[in-house]
């Protein structure tokens, strides 16, 4: 590898949480990696540009990076540091906002190179738009036990809040969608690590736990810190007082 991209983080401050073992995993040989984007807007936000960022470093340390939209996921909606189920959004926009989506990481991530780790770029709702009901909650919900789905911070900390009015279903299931997301990119692309910001811990240790349950396994978690606005809350398209990385949707000052 070009360099040690553990270390590279290190070096910059980008890590939050490294599940054991995944620095010696990398230093193997190329690995697969992926962040997960939300398609409800066609365009990132500032609080995109750390996770993004790791995928540039990922690929500049010689590892192949792939970058998801969330198409599936995006029309159910991570209650991960939310407080309100956001509205779901029709296949058409969700399509042209993965176009403006990929047009921006290509600033960051070289998705033509014509090398082995040239970055990718897929969509959980190719892989979930078949999927029925039934075979989802046979092949995937029997693997995940509710007291576990319910020990993970982003569920509890909705169902507590005092301003909440609770979690539905739709949002409760995220994680198993997510977790799949993982177990779906393990078998298919030999893809072992997913990161992403240090509140989907939860979310990307249930893929964890599925790749080592469903596909005799072993996938590692790399999270990072969040960029938090000035009361702490984090960066969202539906949380308002957003910075957007398109130029035309945030004014110079």
């Amino acid at each position: 590898m070009a360099s040690n991209f553990i270390e590279v983080l290190r070096w910059r401050g980008m890590i939050h949480d490294v599940m054991p073992g995944a620095e010696d995993h990398l230093l193997e040989q190329m690995r697969s990696a992926y962040v997960g984007f939300d398609p409800t807007a066609d365009s990132l936000h500032i609080g995109n540009l750390v996770p993004i960022m790791l995928l540039a470093h990922y690929q500049q340390c010689g590892h192949k990076p792939f970058a998801l939209v969330g198409g599936a996921t995006g029309m159910i909606g991570d209650p991960s540091g939310k407080s309100t189920e956001r509205n779901f959004l029709d296949e058409k926009t969700l399509r042209h906002n993965q176009e403006a989506i990929k047009k921006q990481l290509a600033h960051f991530l070289d998705f033509d190179n014509g090398e082995k780790n040239a970055a990718v770029l897929v969509n959980n709702y190719d892989w979930m738009k078949d999927f029925s009901f039934l075979d989802f909650i046979r092949d995937v919900g029997k693997h995940i036990t509710v007291n576990y789905m319910m020990a993970k911070d982003s569920v509890k900390n909705r169902i507590s809040a005092e301003s909440s009015d609770g979690m539905s279903f739709t949002e409760f299931t995220y994680q198993l969608v997510q977790g799949y997301d993982f177990l779906h990119l393990f078998k298919a692309h030999d893809c072992t690590i997913q990161m992403g910001g240090s509140d989907q811990w939860g979310n990307i240790t249930t893929g964890t736990e599925l790749i080592r349950r469903v596909g005799n396994g072993k996938g590692f978690a790399i999270t990072c810190p969040l960029i938090t606005k000035s009361d702490g809350s984090k960066f969202g398209k539906s949380e308002g007082g957003n910075v957007w990385l398109d130029a035309k949707r945030t004014l110079a000052i």
